[in-house]
């Protein structure tokens, strides 16, 4: 199929960049280094299974559910970019 200058493959090739740069930037948002034993906000313990499974724990499962909910309220991206809405 002709793509005009776009070599076979490019678009490809670019949807696999902007799913590695998307992995990529959550994983530099994860926690790093030791997990902590109680929740920095409440001060309530962290069980041992969440800190073996978050390396770098810092927080208590309602703190974090509580955090998740403030910060995930807005998208990077345009959900409702449908190809309907691509030919107005």
């Amino acid at each position: 199929m002709a793509t005009g200058w776009a070599g076979d493959g490019a678009v490809q090739d670019q949807i696999d960049a902007t799913v590695k740069d998307g992995i990529k930037r959550a994983r530099s948002q994860l926690p790093q280094g030791p997990s902590l034993t109680h929740c920095e906000e409440c001060d309530a313990p962290i069980p041992e299974p969440r800190r073996k499974a978050v390396p770098g724990v810092r927080l208590c499962v309602p703190c974090q559910e509580a955090r998740d909910e403030e910060d995930g309220g807005h998208s990077g991206y345009n959900r409702r970019g449908s190809k309907d809405s691509q030919l107005r």
